[in-house]
């Protein structure tokens, strides 16, 4: 137990440099795959930049995912793309845990991360919030030692933070949610506006 806590208090050192080098070894760069719901061949395309933290992110996972799923992404209309924000280490740390466990298990993951959001997240210092969190990961079906492996994996916590970077830079993403909605891009609203919009884009 000694041993884990060690090295997962290693990892959270590690994550909260300020100046974290983003240089990779060319044999192991890792290419960071989008999270996505939907047809790929959707005529619109939503982007959806959050953080695990952000309590407006966990309410338009609450109450506007559920109807866009329904409306737009189940019926094939709309192709939707999640991406992580990383304003601090602790969402950083909860998409670790959400991506462990793979595209086949990432929305569910993320749907308890957010559901539980204000108990992880103020759980208390760094080691109480790894621990919720990790016990999420273990409701899903995640064992301790994977979800250890996935936390002190240097590689693609390195790819991961790039990854965001380069997204944030090119959609000039400030402030979360933010919505990428065929290329244009949109702050939160309501569910009606953003109903509003598709259609438009949609043509209905």
């Amino acid at each position: 137990m000694i041993k884990k806590l060690c090295t997962i208090l290693a990892m959270i050192a590690f994550v909260a440099l300020p100046n974290l080098s983003l240089a990779q070894d060319p044999e192991t760069v890792i290419e960071i795959p989008d999270m996505v719901m939907g047809d790929e061949n959707a005529p619109v395309t939503v982007i959806e930049y959050a953080s695990f933290t952000c309590p407006h992110c966990a309410r338009f996972e609450a109450d506007i995912l559920p109807q866009l799923k329904a409306d737009y992404i189940d019926t094939g209309k709309i192709k939707f793309v999640f991406r992580e924000v990383y304003f601090d280490k602790y969402g950083m740390w909860a998409s670790m845990i959400a991506r462990c466990a793979g595209p086949e298990r990432y929305f569910g993951v993320s749907k308890m991360i957010f559901d539980t959001q204000s108990t992880w997240a103020r759980a208390g210092g760094d080691m109480e919030i790894v621990n919720e969190l990790s016990k999420i990961g273990r409701m899903a079906g995640l064992e301790a030692e994977q979800l250890q492996a996935c936390l002190q994996d240097a590689d693609t916590l390195r790819a991961l933070v790039g990854w965001y970077q380069t997204n944030a830079t090119n959609d000039d993403v400030s402030s979360t949610p933010t919505l990428i909605i065929n290329g244009e891009k949109y702050s939160n609203m309501p569910y009606d506006e953003l109903k509003t919009i598709l259609d438009e884009k949609l043509g209905q």
